[in-house]
């Protein structure tokens, strides 16, 4: 699946235009880049096409802290910078997590270079990484 097939799914999933897909998909992998070693940012970015890889290494620096944020904090954080509704927030981050699962060649999120995404997550993200897993309805964002 390539940057566009990704976006695609993503807004399909969730009834949003192209653009509005792209500002998601930026703000969960910020969220999620951040809340990994620098070490595993890295070999999950080895495993994304091209285009992917851009957006998955949009803000990142040298020497950067992991930042340990939860999933009140992750998901404000992703309201914020897709400008989307916090309530939405949660339903928006399962589908890109989904997507990115699938990128990553796990059907439960759990084998490969998902698990090791999954094993620095808190509990708390633990569970939405786990609930993408699972088949979504489609909801308006």
């Amino acid at each position: 699946m390539d940057e566009q097939e990704f976006i695609h799914t993503v807004a399909e999933q969730l009834n949003v235009e192209k653009e509005q897909a792209k500002k998601i998909v930026s703000a969960v992998f910020h969220e999620l880049h951040d809340r990994l070693t620098l070490k595993e940012a890295n070999d999950a970015a080895a495993q994304l096409p091209e285009g992917l890889k851009s957006l998955w290494r949009t803000g990142d620096y040298p020497g950067r802290e992991v930042k340990r944020t939860h999933k009140p904090q992750f998901l404000r954080s992703i309201a914020e910078h897709a400008e989307i509704p916090e309530s939405e927030a949660t339903h928006a981050t399962r589908v890109v997590f989904k997507a990115l699962q699938t990128v990553l060649h796990s059907t439960s999120g759990m084998e490969g270079e998902a698990w090791d995404i999954f094993s620095q997550l808190p509990k708390d993200l633990k569970k939405v990484w786990v609930a993408a897993a699972k088949p979504q309805p489609a909801k308006r964002v």
